[in-house]
């Protein structure tokens, strides 16, 4: 069977990394490319990140390319030291890969591989969602050049992460989020809803570090931070798996078990509810987005075996 195409567009911090993982180990995709936006860290260093974590996944096939800093509207805000640590990876040094990012721009990037891929792409985005919005400026034609799009962002009908609303990735660009979402393109949102209901805890993070290969103990390290950042907001050392959920779906390594279809409103003009995701009848306006909500296997004990199962270096 021919392997599916598969663009990953990301801010590499923690589960951005552990999400790369997981696409490294999945049988059934070509990962063609990688661009990088500024959230968690900024665009640059995700994709110093990315050049350096695919080096120890034995992947320097992969090209990466440097994305947006900025979202479209105001300026980077300085990402999440203290979740992701002040390199975006926990603070964990890799070994810098030789090989340096792509002299086009990701969006440049992911625009060519659409078009080499016509209509068997699967994007995949884990970030703040600028590279895809300046993509659909750029090439209106891009949604009927791209098979399906898995983004992992909002909270649909549960409270947000970085306020009261809004989920992080959707807040670092609520305007380019909305224009996403309207874009008419096949979508399923992997948002707060189901991802905080799967998690890695000290058992992931000792079973990694036995693994005694440089990789792994670069994921436990990571996932270390990770880890004490969760205890000290919320009293348990157990962190969500966001991005890997995404990845997990999308190359079918786990199944959703509930999936709600509605359009969708990401509010760009009310300053207490700014970047909320709001579902909304479809319409015109505001196309389908199948959003999943459930997934009934457990992520953790799964996305561990698979990393496990990695050779590392």
């Amino acid at each position: 069977m021919p392997k599916s195409p598969v663009w990953f567009d990301c801010d590499t911090g923690i589960d951005d990394a552990l999400a790369l993982a997981q696409l490294a180990a999945s049988p059934s995709i070509d990962l063609v490319g990688v661009s990088t936006v500024s959230g968690n860290i900024d665009a640059a260093q995700a994709a110093r990140n990315t050049l350096d974590l695919l080096a120890l996944l034995g992947r320097d096939d992969v090209p990466v390319a440097v994305g947006s800093h900025d979202p479209l509207v105001g300026k980077y805000a300085g990402g999440a030291p203290e979740v992701h640590g002040g390199n975006g990876i926990g603070d964990v040094q890799l070994a810098r890969s030789p090989r340096e990012v792509q002299i086009r721009s990701g969006v440049e990037e992911l625009l060519a591989a659409a078009r080499a891929h016509a209509g068997e792409l699967h994007l995949i985005a884990v970030g703040p969602l600028t590279n895809l919005a300046h993509a659909l400026v750029q090439e209106p034609e891009l949604p009927s050049l791209v098979k399906h799009v898995t983004i992992m962002g909002g909270a649909v009908w549960v409270p947000g992460n970085l306020t009261a609303h809004a989920e992080a990735n959707i807040a670092n660009d609520a305007e380019a989020a909305r224009i996403v979402f309207r874009a008419g393109w096949p979508v399923t949102l992997v948002p707060l809803d189901v991802t905080h209901s799967h998690t890695f805890d000290t058992t992931a993070y000792e079973a990694l570090l036995a693994r005694d290969t440089a990789l792994h103990k670069a994921l436990a390290g990571m996932l270390d931070c990770y880890l004490s950042f969760h205890e000290t907001r919320h009293g348990v050392r157990a962190s969500a798996l966001h991005d890997p959920l995404a990845t997990m779906l999308a190359t079918g390594a786990v199944e959703a078990s509930t999936v709600r279809s509605t359009g969708l409103v990401v509010d760009t003009t009310e300053e207490q509810t700014r970047a909320r995701t709001l579902a909304v009848e479809v319409d015109d306006l505001h196309p389908v987005v199948d959003v999943v909500t459930e997934v009934a296997d457990p992520v953790g004990p799964r996305l561990l075996e698979l990393l496990l199962a990695l050779p590392g270096r």
